[in-house]
């Protein structure tokens, strides 16, 4: 990975217990700046009003009204605002364990990783198991926030026990946060404002600390990868699309599809709306056309470089959500990018309770609901996995559609 030097996008994923107030928080920063757009801000004051509330900023990310009723943040969003140094996007995960694979989802796109934790309530199951993914999922910049200093009096104590606890739980995770702010989002204390009510607090804000962070992307490279996820016919013209997931491609590069081991020339690379392109890089989604006709389907990878090896044997961290258990040998479906393969678990080497961390000693042919294993799994036929990039190395198990777990690729 590289450090980008020019102002561009960084991917946030806000994390934690249900109640603890993250789309407060999250409504706190569009305000603070500036971000919403017009209207918006009467609007949820006129709703706040009817509701007999002061101003409810988690309304903000409420599209329904229903949801509104409820305060609770159905599914996940995308929230979009700037500061001076780089342009942001939020990803609002939710917390009810019914939505934690919207949350796994969300947190495989972020590159960092606000963990909301309420001063007055504490550190929560939910706040140990979301902390948990983040640790699976390999994100280091991380920045923990107090919420709820107001309801504590703001007291100093109070933060600095919570600020143990967490610092307890995240070192058996080895997840090391930048900083742990005391903060009111509902006020608006140390989001983008310092506040004026914790005068022993001496350091940086929420918005500062985000600035602090470094936005990283794939490295350039020659390897090349793009899941092919359809196949479009226009005329004489076949053209192959998806997402160039790492490295960059060029018309004249020869491409290699896996598992077919079929091999081209690429003619031309193609965008909706746009003139003929010479080249595409990691993030862009692309069509190409090639010199051969060749006959590819949804599923296979197009690579440069180094042709990596298809493999039906993975080793992998796998957080089982559904309420059902699983056991050794059950079939499931594997989807990775836009892989799609039947799998079972071969073994499972170990496994832990997410809430506590505990070692797990007992059914070890089977994992249960917010069980994390470390697992061997067999493929029904090869796919290409490549650990270091995260669109190549994490995946779903599902069955009819149905995601059951989030996992992660090892070895």
């Amino acid at each position: 990975m590289v450090e980008k030097t020019e102002k561009e996008n960084m991917n946030i994923v806000i994390v934690g217990h249900v109640d603890h107030g993250k789309s407060t928080l999250i409504g706190r920063l569009l305000y603070d700046t500036k971000s919403l757009p017009d209207g918006v801000y009467e609007e949820v004051k006129q709703v706040s009003e009817e509701l007999g509330k002061d101003v409810e900023f988690a309304y903000l990310l409420d599209a329904l009204e229903e949801e509104r009723e409820q305060n609770v943040t159905i599914d996940t969003t995308q929230i979009f605002f700037k500061t001076k140094k780089r342009d942001y996007t939020i990803i609002d995960a939710p917390g009810h364990k019914e939505f934690l694979k919207n949350m796994i989802t969300g947190a495989s796109l972020a590159e960092t990783a606000i963990l909301i934790v309420d001063a007055d309530e504490g550190v929560q199951e939910q706040t140990t198991r979301h902390a948990y993914i983040l640790s699976m999922l390999g994100l280091k910049q991380v920045i923990v926030v107090m919420n709820k200093m107001d309801l504590v009096e703001y007291s100093e104590a109070r933060y600095k026990k919570v600020s143990k606890d967490v610092t307890d739980f995240l070192q058996k995770l080895d997840v090391k946060p930048a900083y742990i702010i005391p903060i009111s989002a509902m006020q608006g204390d140390n989001v983008a404002n310092i506040s004026t009510n914790m005068d022993w607090y001496k350091d940086i804000t929420v918005l500062q600390a985000l600035d602090e962070f470094k936005v990283l992307i794939v490295t350039e490279s020659k390897q090349m990868r793009l899941p092919v996820q359809d196949v479009y016919k226009f005329d004489s013209k076949r053209i192959t699309v998806g997402r160039v997931e790492s490295g960059r491609i060029n018309t004249g590069d020869e491409v290699h599809f896996l598992p077919s081991n079929k091999k081209t020339i690429i003619k031309s690379i193609e965008m909706w709306n746009v003139a003929e392109r010479k080249t595409a890089e990691a993030g862009e989604c692309i069509g190409i056309t090639t010199k051969d006709p060749l006959f590819v389907e949804r599923g296979e990878m197009m690579c440069t470089g180094d042709i990596p090896t298809p493999v039906d044997t993975i080793k992998a961290s796998i957080f089982w959500m559904a309420k059902r258990p699983i056991k050794v040998n059950e079939p499931v479906q594997l989807k990775c990018a836009t892989q799609k393969v039947e799998c079972v678990i071969q073994e499972i080497e170990r496994k832990i309770d997410s809430s506590t961390l505990n070692i797990l000693e007992t059914d070890k042919d089977q994992l249960k609901e917010t069980e994390v294993g470390s697992v061997i799994l067999k493929l029904k036929s090869p796919v290409v996995v490549e650990i270091g990039v995260p669109e190549l190395s994490r995946f779903v198990l599902a069955e009819d559609d149905y995601i059951l777990a989030g996992g992660i690729v090892k070895e």
